[in-house]
């Protein structure tokens, strides 16, 4: 479904300071994925992250989306291929709008943008429902404005707007680092629950390293720009949180997973 082909990025080229932030990755997502990259500062994880969106263009390689090169694809043009939830909770909403008026956005998303149209009995009582889910409460505050509403609440509510029409790819941005580490785990609870739900492809960067551990079915490690290991069945199962963050001094600890 996603297939990334020998990408390569260098910042501040022919300077001094010249780096690799991507060093010839490959990648493949199947359909229905939940791939976690954990890796730390400068391991190239949001670089990567970064060149799928298309806020970052590689120097060399290849990006597909279902057999699509979006490679060089500006990002607008993605927005019917990908959502993404940020770090930041006040990013995927707009604070001014109520609730169910940030998911009628996010339900209208490519069409008409007119609430009057948008927010039918019919689109009301679903945002109720997909709400209700969650166990937020966010179900009885529908006409509160998203500004009023605690991070993980709003996060929450990010979430949902992303996967509202199910993109073919669901991107993670860190997206519980600005959370206390309680709303951090009912986020991610939702975040499991939304991709089983829909069967969303998801590729989602994190520093935590238990939550790598616990959600999805691949672990992505980086170091240095380059892909290091991509564990899944047994031996991600097999990992804790200690010798994960052993491995990426000791590499022989990843064939003893």
């Amino acid at each position: 479904m996603l297939e990334i082909q020998r990408l390569r990025k260098l910042f501040h080229t022919g300077s001094p300071d010249e780096r690799v932030a991507i060093d010839d990755v490959s990648l493949t997502l199947n359909r229905g994925d939940f791939a976690v990259v954990v890796g730390g500062n400068g391991a190239g994880k949001s670089t990567l992250l970064n060149m799928i969106a298309g806020e970052v263009i590689p120097d060399s390689g290849l990006i597909q989306i279902d057999g699509e090169n979006i490679t060089r694809l500006p990002t607008y043009k993605r927005a019917r291929h990908m959502s993404r939830v940020f770090q930041d909770p006040s990013v995927g909403t707009a604070a001014s709008l109520s609730i169910e008026e940030n998911l009628s956005v996010a339900a209208r998303r490519g069409l008409s943008r007119t609430f009057g149209r948008g927010l039918s009995s019919h689109l009301v009582s679903e945002f109720h429902s997909r709400l209700e889910a969650f166990g937020l409460g966010l179900e009885t505050r529908m006409k509160t404005h998203a500004g009023l509403l605690s991070g993980g609440q709003r996060q929450a509510l990010s979430l949902l707007m992303a996967v509202f029409n199910k993109p073919l790819l669901l991107l993670l941005d860190e997206h519980t680092a600005a959370l206390d580490p309680k709303t951090a785990e009912k986020v991610m609870q939702v975040t499991s629950q939304v991709v089983a739900e829909s069967g969303l492809t998801t590729l989602m960067v994190t520093h935590n390293m238990s939550h790598a551990i616990a959600y999805g079915n691949r672990l992505i490690m980086m170091q240095q720009g380059r892909i290091l290991a991509d564990l899944s069945g047994s031996q991600k199962r097999a990992m804790t949180t200690e010798r994960l963050v052993a491995a990426f001094d000791d590499h022989s600890l990843l064939h003893a997973a």
